[in-house]
């Protein structure tokens, strides 16, 4: 086990300094996606801009997390542009939140070792159920000005023989696509938190020196 409980919060220059590398870092971490073509259509991808996102909520709070989650998107925005008429950019800030929120407060009501880990699968879990219901009600008929509803279901359905509509088939592709996403995002943070956090609390030390 490798996530500790923190001390005392981080002082403000240190959180914007951390906030703008991390927020750098997960825009970077965006161009490296690939996807999972066992579980969800090939326009589903996976990347780990999640796994800076996380560590920022963790060692600085919920409200940076999310701020880390905007900024990492509107970063790879004003890079790369979009092909989806900000549908995609808008799925990744909702679905990103998901996940990073349940965790975030469930740590910082109390920071342990056992909360770490309750709040990342809790955040997997509202991850999976908020990207089944804002795909079936929102994302996919907004995606299906850019591919029809149809061939949408067509493509989930080589996956997965039994989907027959657009619920069904965030069910058993969304759903799984997010549940993977978030259990391989949370065991890397798992094993990466310790030291990251030691770097931020060395950051801060630097900064209260000054």
């Amino acid at each position: 086990m490798t996530i500790v409980k923190q001390k005392s919060g981080i002082n403000h220059t240190t959180q914007l300094a951390v906030t703008s590398m991390l927020a750098a870092l997960a825009a970077g971490l965006m161009f490296i996606e690939f996807p999972l073509p066992f579980i969800a259509p090939s326009f589903y991808e996976f990347d780990f801009s999640e796994v800076p996102v996380l560590v920022g909520t963790y060692s600085m709070g919920p409200v940076a997390g999310v701020i880390i989650e905007l900024v990492k998107i509107l970063v790879k925005f004003l890079i790369k542009g979009t092909s989806t008429g900000g549908v995609g950019e808008l799925a990744n800030f909702i679905i990103g939140c998901s996940f990073i929120l349940p965790a975030g407060l469930i740590y910082k009501h109390k920071k342990s070792r056992k909360t770490a880990l309750i709040g990342m699968l809790t955040g997997t879990v509202t991850m999976a159920v908020v990207g089944i219901l804002f795909n079936t009600f929102v994302l996919v008929p907004l995606y299906s000005n850019f591919m029809p509803i149809e061939a949408i279901i067509s493509l989930g359905k080589e996956i997965v023989p039994f989907i027959s509509d657009t619920f069904t088939f965030c069910i058993f592709c969304v759903g799984p696509f997010n549940i993977v996403k978030g259990l391989i995002i949370s065991l890397i943070v798992f094993f990466i938190y310790k030291p990251l956090s030691n770097l931020i609390r060395s950051i801060d030390k630097m900064f209260m020196k000054k």
